[in-house]
């Protein structure tokens, strides 16, 4: 639903304005770097990025918030550009938007609380690596002045930033671009450039229908694709949610976020653009520089498209060195230094959960598998950890056994709970004392019912104290008559 309230454009006039037109600038070389991973023609990446960050001014669930052309979407572009070319790109991203708005439209944001801390450095240790190794065909194809730029690019990149005044006032990225370029023009260096990439826009995005066959086998060819990429971007738009909303103290609906994603990605797609997501990087450069409304995230668009058109003829001559260097930067900026520096004091199973995911990424290159291997690994510690902590301690007064229970008594651990009872015990009665135990599903009351039944059956009398309230209740419901 499109959101034209007054305080969610207008409570900030100035403060976004600016904060927009950093960010716009910031765009540039992501969205041309971006497209070179992808294999497509940097037309295709700033399209996308203006074309999202526009849609998503007015569509998102979170103000404030940048989306465009990422790296996390653009690597898992590579296989289908290269063995089908463009036109199957914009179409999966189309697709992708589609299927982005069905999870909106069914809440599938409430996922994300299954995703564990664990699994979130995993994915984005992985991009990391996954957006620094995309940079190493390039690199070998550099001699020396191209090494030597690089390491110029990288300088500027982490220490402009230290200079006074202007030094946060001006993205480093687009210093790094203006000292490269100047300096390969005034030496005359031979290197590659980005027009050496392909075409650059010269006008407004146009709508298109992808060129494609319409028929099963084309969508046999992009839904593996769309799943991919629309759950992938789900996820890092949720975890940058997650990121503005501790950083400007405010909420949004992430459901409308995961709706106004999937409108901005067939936007795209239909505009000749590729699939993008919300930016982690951008969006904490925008709300930093004070941005807290829609207005923000329109303007990086728009002024995104403005440079590009009216200035195409310089930004052809950027060195590929610049745009490698700002990717190093990316990759080095992404990856979580804190899940190396600590990995020791983390719990072991949190460390196996973050490396299989690592793992699984690089050998697939498949974000979404390792998220989706991530959780259920985590699903599958935090089930042998609940059902180990299940404990019993009991005492014989006289013909009485009482046996008091502590844990959370479910499916896994319902053969546990049985083993803890001596059948054979010649008793009067049994008290089975629940006061620190829960009693969970279908599973565990069969279980406690199958106890009774068995000590009932040799004549011993049972009771059942200490049962909270919800899992007397449980067991009412789910008892046999």
């Amino acid at each position: 639903m499109i959101s034209l309230k007054k305080e969610e454009w207008f409570s900030n006039i100035r403060t976004d304005v600016l904060a927009g037109l950093v960010v716009g600038l910031a765009l540039i070389p992501e969205s041309i770097a971006f497209s070179a991973i992808a294999g497509v023609d940097p037309q295709v990446g700033l399209y996308a990025s203006f074309c999202i960050a526009v849609t998503i001014a007015f569509f998102g669930g979170r103000t404030a918030m940048i989306s465009a052309a990422t790296g996390a979407m653009a690597l898992l572009m590579i296989t289908l550009v290269k063995e089908h070319g463009l036109q199957y790109l914009l179409a999966a991203t189309v697709l992708t938007g589609i299927i982005q708005v069905v999870a909106g439209y069914f809440k599938v944001a409430k996922l994300m609380r299954f995703v564990s801390q664990s699994v979130v450095y995993g994915f984005v240790n992985a991009l990391a690596i996954l957006i620094f190794v995309a940079q190493l065909p390039e690199l070998m194809q550099m001699d020396l002045w191209g090494y030597v730029f690089v390491g110029l690019g990288l300088a500027v990149v982490y220490l402009f930033p230290y200079l006074p005044k202007i030094g946060k006032a001006v993205p480093s990225p687009l210093i790094c671009i203006i000292v490269l370029s100047l300096l390969a023009l005034f030496l005359g260096a031979d290197m590659r450039t980005v027009s050496d990439l392909g075409q650059f826009p010269d006008t407004l995005p146009v709508f298109l229908i992808p060129e494609i066959p319409l028929n099963f086998e084309t969508l046999a060819i992009i839904f593996p694709y769309s799943i991919t990429l629309a759950t992938v971007g789900l996820l890092e738009t949720m975890m940058t949610t997650t990121i503005v909303n501790e950083v400007t103290e405010t909420e949004g609906d992430r459901h409308q976020e995961c709706r106004g994603q999937g409108y901005a990605n067939i936007v795209s797609g239909f505009m000749g653009g590729m699939a993008g997501c919300a930016m982690i990087g951008q969006s904490i450069i925008n709300v930093s520089s004070g941005a807290r409304t829609r207005l923000s995230t329109l303007v990086a668009g728009v002024f995104l498209l403005c440079l590009v058109v009216f200035f195409k003829d310089w930004l052809a001559y950027i060195p590929m060195a610049a745009l490698v260097a700002i990717m190093i930067m990316v990759a080095f900026t992404t990856f979580n230094w804190d899940s190396v520096r600590n990995f020791s004091k983390h719990p072991k199973q949190s460390n196996i959960v973050m490396l299989t995911v690592v793992a699984i990424v690089l050998a697939t290159h498949n974000l979404a598998l390792g998220v989706f291997v991530g959780v259920l690994l985590s699903a599958l510690f935090l089930v042998n950890k609940l059902e180990s902590e299940v404990k019993v301690q009991s005492e014989r007064v006289q013909d009485t056994r009482r046996y008091q229970i502590t844990g959370q008594i479910f499916f896994s651990s319902s053969d546990k709970f049985f083993q803890f009872f001596d059948f054979k015990e010649n008793l009067q009665q049994v008290k089975i004392d629940l006061t620190h135990a829960h009693i969970w599903d279908l599973t565990s009351v069969n279980m406690l019912n199958t106890v009774v039944q068995k000590f009932e059956a040799r004549g011993i009398q049972v009771e059942l104290i200490g049962l909270n309230e919800a899992s007397d209740t449980l067991i009412d419901k789910l008892s046999p008559n």
